[in-house]
């Protein structure tokens, strides 16, 4: 199998984001509905008090063969986080699900740490207008820090298979000084919890389930499950834990793995093949991916160079 290139479906420059404009389309993340494919990703905007960029959910609305964008949201998709809170200073992904008439979007929550730069968290948000608005189902996550996931769980994807709610996330290890890195930096894994009913959760405590390919400070983000055959497969991205702000070697690529049984993984990165084309808009970079099914098309959306700075593209898996 392979992944043929559709191309680069969506700049951010192009539109008018409301609550956002700092030239960035991260994550995208895609809900099916009738007539059209709606596409959330997170934008950015400057934070006029500290300078920092703050992340804001937007979405694009597109037709089903993603070839035309129809347009974008016009007014907040979801407000901002409350003073104090674990969303404070941003949400960045947004990963929505149907769940009967309404649409749930679990969101990674971040707030800014002194000793290190961020923390995150995972929460709920509901939306029963379509997926236009959103409103937190509380303030707090349905989701964090634990025992053995001491720090940074977030990337929640959540799909109801086999009668349960399953959610693969990211969560840190710890974070570490490396030789020459002004700050320390973060390490992180993919992990797995399940659920009844989608807001009461119970984790793999502190269980990778992706091996490493690049050494125990491999950091792995964004999974994303999805049934091909009778098999499911999940793509996600990794990278080096240090010198991937200025070394594209160094730097997210696409990963991916395959199980009989949401349980166990094996990891196989080529397969499906992904190919990237020298000085093209993901030749560099390939981040932030999200699986869904359009049409009965197993479809991959991604981020390339400079972590979703000029937007997104997607493939569609051919055999």
């Amino acid at each position: 199998m392979r992944w043929r290139k559709m191309g680069h479906i969506f700049r951010p420059q192009d539109h008018d984001l409301v609550g956002g404009g700092a030239g960035f389309a991260q994550s995208p993340q895609a809900v099916v509905l009738a007539d059209r494919v709606r596409i959330y990703f997170s934008t950015r905007s400057r934070d006029e008090a500290s300078g920092k960029f703050v992340s804001h959910v937007a979405f694009a609305d597109f037709s089903k063969d993603l070839s035309t964008v129809l347009g974008v949201n016009r007014e907040p998709v979801l407000g901002p986080g409350g003073l104090g809170c674990f969303d404070e200073h941003g949400v960045f992904p947004f990963s929505p699900v149907p769940v009967g008439d309404e649409i749930w979007a679990y969101t990674t929550g971040w707030s800014r740490r002194v000793a290190v730069s961020v923390e995150t968290a995972v929460g709920l948000a509901v939306s029963r207008d379509g997926g236009r608005t959103f409103q937190r189902l509380g303030p707090g996550p349905v989701l964090g820090p634990s025992l053995q996931e001491p720090c940074l769980v977030g990337d929640a994807f959540v799909r109801h298979l086999g009668g349960r709610f399953h959610m693969w996330t990211m969560f840190g290890t710890g974070w570490k000084h490396y030789p020459g890195e002004p700050a320390p930096d973060r390490i992180y894994k993919i992990g797995h919890a399940q659920s009844d009913d989608g807001v009461h959760w119970t984790k793999d405590e502190g269980r990778a389930i992706v091996s490493d390919r690049l050494g125990p400070d491999e950091c792995q983000a964004l999974p994303a499950v999805l049934p091909v055959g009778d098999r499911y497969l999940m793509v996600f991205c990794y990278r080096e834990a240090s010198g991937f702000r200025t070394d594209p070697s160094r730097g997210y690529r696409l990963g991916q793995a395959w199980s009989d049984d949401l349980v166990h993984w094996v990891r196989s990165d080529n397969q499906p093949a992904f190919e990237r084309q020298p000085s093209a808009w993901d030749s560099d970079m390939v981040c932030y991916p999200h699986l869904c099914e359009i049409d009965g098309r197993t479809v991959l959306l991604y981020n390339g160079n400079a972590f979703g700075r000029d937007g997104f593209g997607a493939a569609v898996l051919e055999p």
